[in-house]
């Protein structure tokens, strides 16, 4: 970054660093102790469309990449379009797989970007459920990795009509999680992802 970019407060971008996934595992145990969050054993990465050959034999290629894994439970990975055009490679495995989850979303990213599509990915997210019993905190959380900035933030959807974001809980999940995670500074990029997959 050179002295006109400093004077004209340019920043340089993070450069994305995916093994900053595996520290979900350590932060679930953190988030379920803090706020009574757990996994869903639900995770999706998301990208930009793109169409062509290329495209959709990186995702053959994903995909027969994760339904080979023998010890998966449940069905095999989808992939879905939101209303908004982008695609979304959801994993389901069970709750106490996060590791295996966070596993699946890291080759997903690592098989997309090494084939030339880093600039079409957007986001992965991983879902969390609260306590239904009314013990602790209710509702859905998704723990987003923003792909080009190398950061994480909470989405809170609330259950119900209309788009609304419970911000509380998301503040307080940046708080809890601030020491397990490279939370996201600036909130405007707190980006709502409504209608994800698995969350």
């Amino acid at each position: 970054m050179g002295l006109l970019d400093i004077i004209l407060g340019r920043t340089k971008p993070v450069a994305p660093d995916l093994d900053r996934l595996f520290a979900l595992p350590s932060a679930s145990v953190t988030l379920e102790a803090a706020v009574s969050l757990t996994p869903t054993g639900t995770g999706a990465v998301c990208f930009a469309s793109v169409e062509g050959g290329a495209f959709d034999d990186v995702r053959r290629e994903v995909r027969a990449l994760l339904d080979a894994d023998a010890g998966r439970t449940g069905p095999p990975v989808e992939i879905e379009r939101d209303e908004y055009g982008y695609s979304w490679l959801l994993s389901r495995r069970r709750p106490e797989e996060l590791p295996a989850l966070v596993s699946d979303l890291h080759a997903v990213n690592s098989a997309l970007e090494s084939d030339g599509f880093g600039p079409q990915l957007l986001c992965s997210v991983v879902g969390f459920r609260g306590d239904e019993d009314g013990d602790g905190v209710g509702g859905r959380l998704g723990l987003v990795y923003l792909y080009k900035r190398g950061t994480f933030y909470p989405f809170t959807p609330l259950p119900g009509a209309g788009q609304r974001r419970d911000h509380a809980l998301e503040l307080r999940v940046r708080a809890v999680l601030g020491d397990d995670l490279r939370i996201e500074p600036e909130l405007s990029r707190w980006f709502p992802i409504w209608g994800a997959p698995g969350l």
